[in-house]
């Protein structure tokens, strides 16, 4: 399946293939005050080839907080945060958000609360590493 996400004003547009098509996609509601205050639900697919294609980069922000290992890419135009990303050992990984799908029903998105408080960088980074989608493209039109 090829997912397609993006902001609101479609500055950052994301493809992500999601082989094989899945029945459903799991999605994280983190509870961190980021999180909370945007509305983030994210999934990510080990599996998957994301790319990410932003338009004008000087109207994204990649905002960090916390334990400072991942930016959230904040659309100064429309203040929507499509897509996460962690850059560990050289390699960029990445989550998107359920919020930005654009061609996928919203019944195959299983929501559930997610906590990460008490969880050290080094546990953070290596969950990353084999939840998140590893195969991470962003271009700059």
């Amino acid at each position: 399946m090829l997912i397609q996400g993006a902001c609101h004003c479609r500055n950052i547009t994301f493809t992500l293939r999601w082989e094989p098509d899945p029945t459903e996609f799991p999605a994280r509601a983190c509870d961190c005050s980021f999180c909370m205050k945007h509305g983030g639900v994210w999934t990510s697919y080990p599996a998957g080839v994301l790319e990410v294609i932003v338009q004008d980069a000087a109207q994204v922000s990649a905002y960090s907080h916390g334990t400072r290992t991942a930016e959230f890419q904040v659309c100064g135009t429309c203040g929507v945060c499509p897509v996460v990303t962690s850059r560990i050992d050289e390699t960029l990984y990445a989550v998107v958000s359920v919020n930005a799908f654009e061609n996928v029903d919203a019944g195959m998105v299983r929501r559930s609360a997610t906590s990460f408080d008490g969880e050290q960088a080094d546990d953070r980074l290596a969950r990353r590493k084999r939840n998140w989608i590893g195969s991470v493209v962003v271009r700059i039109q």
